[in-house]
């Protein structure tokens, strides 16, 4: 039997008992667990160590600047869908030093950043969020293919992110619902997942069970499944979890137009960039929340006996005016220059430069803009109105 064979038939349902075995074995392992919690008011990602900090009962209500949690009736545990955080926060963290040099009798001498000796185990990932992964893979050089290729993101690794993401164990959830900035179907990008999982769940709530279907998408994911208490999935599971799925890809609240590059690619004049300027604040919300965007920024930390120095990568954003600053001003000095960047970048350019779209269709950016601005409709009007500039 191949090894393929072999995660193909590792299928099986777990209970809530089952779950909370299956942290306890990461812990085992060595990994830190990273899960869905409440907190202030919304979804956030952080350490949980058992079962019972995972947010049962809770239903997020989303939509163009609105977000709020509300209590469900069946206690499932993964009825959310996502929040303001992303893993990328962990993998690609906002604030991380590069390194710190120190000036000795010997000299000056730089000491590298060592990396977390403890792995992530990453629990909950959505479909859209491991098509993320996927794409921030590219952009690192996380297993890139050979240098010059389109794929390749360049030919550079990034070594932080590839040892944080060479190690890092994913647990994915289907949805089971969607909100109403949900798009990720129109996006090839969920609500199920398809891969880069090392164990994918469907919740499977109702009828008096609460059950989770569980399959390998890896040989160590086979191997954490092997040692959980479970039974062999029935074909009745397999439809409860279908089901479920498709209720999520029906209640897609949003849908991305088809064609967007190109559309966006013949409208760089458009009117509709000055438009929607007027009502973008330049907060930088919609890129701090996308699990892709990866503007940086380094700075460098002097103390002041000059002994000690310190280079620090550190989250930033295309909306900031500072962002595109050389000598003599910046380069995208209005609003609307620098959405225009943002949404053709993000929906065509990024196919020029990694082969994909950047966007997985997770719509925090609808959710958590101020004013509501929606990239959905952002791209059907431009669409609808080409020629009418």
């Amino acid at each position: 039997m191949t090894s393929s064979d072999k995660l193909s038939q590792e299928q099986a349902v777990i209970d809530r008992d089952g779950l909370t075995a299956l942290i306890a074995a990461l812990r085992q392992e060595g990994y830190q667990v990273i899960g869905p919690k409440v907190a202030d008011g919304a979804i956030i990602y952080e350490p949980v160590e058992d079962g019972s900090q995972l947010p049962a009962g809770w239903v997020d209500e989303q939509d163009g600047g609105s977000y709020r949690l509300l209590r469900g009736t069946d206690g499932a545990l993964f009825a959310h869908t996502v929040g303001p955080q992303t893993w990328k926060r962990y993998l690609f963290p906002p604030n991380h030093r590069l390194w710190q040099g120190k000036r000795g009798e010997a000299g000056f001498s730089i000491l590298p950043e060592p990396e977390p000796a403890t792995p992530y185990a990453f629990l909950g990932v959505r479909a859209c969020e491991l098509k993320a992964i996927a794409i921030q893979d590219k952009v690192f050089g996380y297993n890139a293919p050979p240098h010059n290729s389109r794929d390749s993101g360049g030919n550079f690794t990034d070594t932080g992110y590839a040892a944080r993401r060479r190690a890092a164990f994913l647990i994915a959830v289907n949805c089971g619902r969607a909100t109403k900035t949900c798009f990720c179907a129109s996006m090839d990008a969920g609500p199920k997942a398809g891969s880069g999982f090392d164990l994918v769940l469907t919740e499977l709530v109702g009828a008096g069970r609460h059950d989770f279907l569980v399959e390998a998408g890896s040989e160590r994911g086979a191997n954490i499944l092997g040692a959980l208490p479970k039974r062999t999935a029935a074909p009745e599971d397999h439809a409860a979890a279908d089901a479920a799925v498709a209720r999520a890809t029906a209640g897609m609240g949003r849908e991305m137009i088809a064609g967007v590059g190109p559309v966006l690619k013949r409208n760089l004049e458009h009117r509709r960039w000055d438009e929607v300027a007027s009502r973008c604040l330049g907060c930088a919300n919609c890129t701090m929340v996308c699990p892709t965007c990866f503007c940086s920024t380094v700075e460098d930390t002097t103390d002041l006996s000059g002994l000690h120095a310190e280079r620090w990568r550190k989250w930033d954003s295309c909306f900031t005016l500072d962002f595109t600053y050389i000598h003599g001003g910046s380069i995208r000095r209005e609003g609307a220059s620098r959405y225009r960047q943002w949404i053709t970048h993000k929906l065509a350019h990024w196919h020029d430069q990694f082969g994909s779209s950047g966007c997985t269709g997770c719509g925090r950016c609808i959710t958590w803009c101020p004013v509501g601005i929606d990239i959905t409709e952002e791209a059907r009007a431009i669409r609808d109105s080409e020629g009418t500039l």
